[in-house]
């Protein structure tokens, strides 16, 4: 599983990183986090509000930080 956090690497984001790495391991998945900064690559995933999570190239979600139990939920769904 491919997860990245889209955004300029505010706090945010860093946030939105921390609670995806612990969602991911509390769930036993094997994963691979990438951060990807590049406004021009943002907007090529339709986000326009940052800090944004996509799980396999998927954008699940824009404008917050989710929480560990929501991002398991995402995670799961992605994994099925």
């Amino acid at each position: 599983m491919v997860i990245k956090i889209l955004g300029g690497g505010c706090a945010n984001c860093k946030k939105l990183m921390e609670n995806a790495k612990k969602a991911a391991e509390k769930l036993g998945i094997e994963a691979s986090f990438e951060e990807v900064k590049d406004y021009e690559k943002i907007l090529g995933y339709g986000v326009m509000r940052t800090p944004a999570l996509v799980v396999n190239e998927k954008v699940v979600l824009s404008g917050r930080v989710a929480g560990i139990e929501e991002i398991k939920e995402f995670l799961k769904k992605e994994n099925a």
